[in-house]
Formats: C-alpha cells, structure tokens, sequence
C-alpha cells in the first residue's frame, strides 16, 4: 500500500514513522518515498510524498516522525 502525506518537517527514507487513526495504529520504518512519481530519499517541509506503508492506511490518518 502506499500513504500520500503532506509534510509538515522533513522526512527521510530510514526515519521511522508512527501512523494512528480511527482504524490504524502502527510503526514502521520509511524504506521506499517518491515525489511526483519520482523515487527520493529526502522529503522537505510542504511537499506532498508518497510513502510506502506495510498495512492499509485511510485518509485523515496522522502520521508521526518516531524521535530516537
């Protein structure tokens, strides 16, 4: 599945993310970002960035940078 999320910090392939909502809750490790159909592995603040996600996500999902 993939997750199209809008950042607000920037995100990178590594970074774990914590997605929550009314039907999710899970962690996992970013492997895989694109930005306009195009692999990256940095996404800026304001960029809109697909996400590869391990589980089925659903719109108005949080998704959450995981801090070490």
């Amino acid at each position: 599945s993939v997750g199209v999320v809008k950042l607000s910090n920037k995100l990178a392939v590594g970074n774990k993310i914590h997605v929550q909502g009314a039907h999710d809750d899970f962690e996992q490790e970013v492997t895989s970002m694109q930005l306009e159909h195009k692999d990256v592995k940095e996404g800026k603040k304001g960029q809109e960035i697909a996400i590869k996600v391990e589980n089925k996500v659903h719109q108005n999902d949080k998704v959450l940078k995981v801090e070490d």
